[in-house]
């Protein structure tokens, strides 16, 4: 329950960061943001964790880089791949890592893989797609996004591996270290890398630096030694709804009856394969239920 509630949490903060993300980025180049933002990460970190890493030994640090590596990899075809294909396209490719990392948990460490987690997966998918819409975008653009979803699912699948072996908190340190590594080598490529000036900036590194990054991975790590990859994954999939309702309260998005089904439908995705989630949603619905039976005299 605790793993559940915690991830449930670090989607809420992806989510709500899209809207400060889109507005930094407006005004400040992408790769040197996530540049600073992974190096926000490192040092938010770096205390508790630099003492840790040398127990890590090289085949944690190998473990952590992979980690980054699949991280950067993710977060730098998704944004290639936005360039050039449409925005509900890659929402919606982007959402399938919840097929993606079953199956690969299963084709690379033949991991059982319940019929409620593939029920969860399906209501996952079409809340997905009814979300974003699912516009045709470019075949190009389409594949770089997949690529990226591809290695989203990877890093997740491969967090279940290494969780239980190594120091969670060292091994994030090496995931966000390396991955600042990735971004500023691009930066630095493309004559991007400069001093981020006013709060819009500083306000979107700080949150996704500290909050987004440093301690939403943690937590991955952390949550991935008491839930498995697929139901993680799944959980994940929370951060589309949370982006939708934060755009809505925020920045007055709309979602429309189909927005909102397809909110309703990963939700239910994620009650039906997370026995924790079930429980969560009987015991606030039944608070809701003694609350009118209080409320009702007046």
């Amino acid at each position: 329950m605790p793993a559940l509630l915690a991830l449930v949490a670090v989607t809420a903060v992806w989510g709500v960061t899209f809207v400060q993300v889109k507005d930094a980025v407006a005004i400040y180049p992408l790769f040197a943001f996530l540049a600073v933002r992974f190096a926000i990460a490192g040092a938010t970190l770096a205390i508790p964790a630099v003492p840790r890493v040398r127990g890590l030994g090289r085949t944690g640090v190998a473990a952590g880089a992979l980690l980054g590596l699949l991280l950067a990899a993710g977060y730098a075809l998704q944004t290639a791949g936005l360039q050039r294909t449409t925005v509900s396209s890659t929402g919606f490719i982007t959402g399938l890592y919840v097929v993606l990392t079953p199956l690969f948990a299963l084709l690379l460490f033949r991991a059982r893989i319940g019929r409620e987690v593939w029920g969860g997966v399906v209501l996952a998918v079409a809340g997905l797609a009814m979300l974003s819409g699912v516009e045709a975008g470019s075949s190009y653009g389409d594949l770089l996004v997949l690529s990226s979803t591809a290695a989203q699912a990877l890093q997740i699948v491969a967090v279940e591996r290494f969780a239980n072996r190594y120091d969670p908190i060292a091994l994030t340190f090496v995931e966000m270290v390396t991955a600042l590594i990735v971004f500023l080598a691009i930066a630095v490529a493309l004559g991007d890398l400069g001093l981020p000036r006013g709060w819009t900036v500083w306000g979107a590194l700080l949150v996704t630096g500290v909050f987004a990054s440093a301690l939403a991975y943690l937590i991955q790590v952390w949550a991935q030694r008491r839930m498995s990859a697929s139901r993680i994954a799944l959980v994940f999939s929370l951060e589309t709804v949370f982006a939708g309702l934060f755009g809505y309260a925020l920045a007055g998005d709309r979602l429309g009856a189909l927005g909102w089904g397809g909110c309703a439908a990963i939700l239910a995705g994620i009650v039906l394969a997370e026995p924790a989630a079930a429980v969560v949603l009987r015991r606030l619905v039944a608070r809701g239920d003694s609350g009118r039976t209080r409320r009702s005299p007046r």
